[in-house]
């Protein structure tokens, strides 16, 4: 059984259904499509979290196919703000409690605005990090977003 992370304490209290994959830590890749791959899942069922850094300083969460790539242009735009860039890696721990690989949107240190891409909505289910390096998350997209209140919106390419 998987070490607890925030991610699973917080589902498990609001009981939200998901289910466990755990892969080694030591994997070659642990991109999304090194993981895809080592799951044997294909890599559109596989979404990253990436947290990004506006113009003003102020963070927020997009949620991405592992195949895609963010629109900066478009969360941009979408969220009223002039430019949107991922937040720098050193950061990343500081902010969210995550490490890069391992970065979840659920149970951040701090609640940000968070987006799912559209093309979640078409699956049953997507994989997210589960809160380390070696654990992901299988979850209803629907239900993933109502928990952390996310929008479904066109921010990929």
């Amino acid at each position: 059984m998987a070490q607890k992370t925030n991610a699973i304490r917080l589902l498990d209290v609001h009981k939200i259904s998901y289910k466990l994959r755990e892969y080694p830590t030591n994997i070659p890749d642990i991109s999304a499509k090194g993981v895809a791959d080592y799951l044997s899942v294909p890599l559109d069922t596989i979404y990253k979290t990436l947290v990004l850094e506006d113009d003003k300083k102020e963070h927020l969460v997009v949620v991405i196919a592992g195949n895609a790539q963010v629109d900066f242009k478009k969360i941009a735009k979408f969220i009223g703000r002039k430019k949107v860039e991922l937040l720098p890696q050193k950061h990343l721990f500081g902010l969210t409690g995550y490490v890069h690989g391992g970065c979840s949107p659920i149970g951040m240190k701090k609640k940000l605005p968070t987006f799912i891409d559209q093309s979640a909505k078409k699956l049953d289910t997507i994989t997210v990090s589960g809160g380390k390096i070696g654990l992901q998350l299988l979850i209803n997209p629907t239900d993933l977003a109502n928990f952390l209140d996310a929008p479904f919106t066109a921010i990929a390419i």
